[in-house]
């Protein structure tokens, strides 16, 4: 054990000016004290850099695990959004179809309802143009009738004489009061 502790001073020795310091002289320090300080390197840092591998592997395989399980989560979650996708697709389709069915619905409603106020239309203008007829009728009737009265009072004021024409007062006059007296 003193070699070993040996070998470390002469590879490492004390200038009290300088410090502690690593021999880098290969001429000064043997081949053996080399191997021996490496020996005991090797040894003792052999569980230290094999517990180093060992968790540095360990965390690269947990590493890999999360990745494979994030890998599956994400494969689910594009499956269920792909799944989403086609039925939001498929609504849309739906949607397009019912849309257009209820355009062409809606289209045949306004056709029949413009044809029906067509039709009320035509039958209310017939209706006023026979009305309008109707009363152009009766206003020429009216105009004839005032034209008869007054061709007749006319030929009456000259056929008439006074005496036709007081029996004709007197006798409207008893018409008159015959008809006063049933009334009272």
């Amino acid at each position: 054990m003193k070699n070993v502790t040996d070998s470390f001073i002469s590879l490492i020795y004390l200038s009290s000016a300088e410090g502690f310091r690593l021999n880098t002289n290969i001429l000064e320090t043997n081949i053996i004290n080399l191997s021996v300080v490496l020996g005991v390197l090797i040894y003792f840092g052999k569980g230290v850099l094999s517990n180093l591998l060992d968790n540095r592997k360990q965390k690269i395989l947990s590493t890999i695990h999360n990745s494979e399980e994030l890998c599956k989560g994400a494969a689910n979650q594009l499956e269920q959004a792909r799944a989403r996708l086609r039925e939001v697709e498929m609504r849309a389709r739906q949607i397009r179809v019912n849309g257009y069915s209820q355009i062409e619905q809606e289209k045949e409603d306004l056709i029949n309802v413009a044809s029906v106020n067509l039709k009320q239309l035509e039958n209310l203008k017939n209706e006023t143009v026979h009305f309008e007829q109707q009363r152009v009728i009766e206003q020429v009737r009216q105009q004839i009738s005032r034209q008869a009265v007054q061709r007749a009072l006319g030929t009456l004021n000259i056929r008439l004489n006074s005496e036709l024409h007081l029996r004709t007062i007197e006798q409207n006059i008893d018409l008159l009061l015959a008809m006063k007296n049933i009334t009272d």
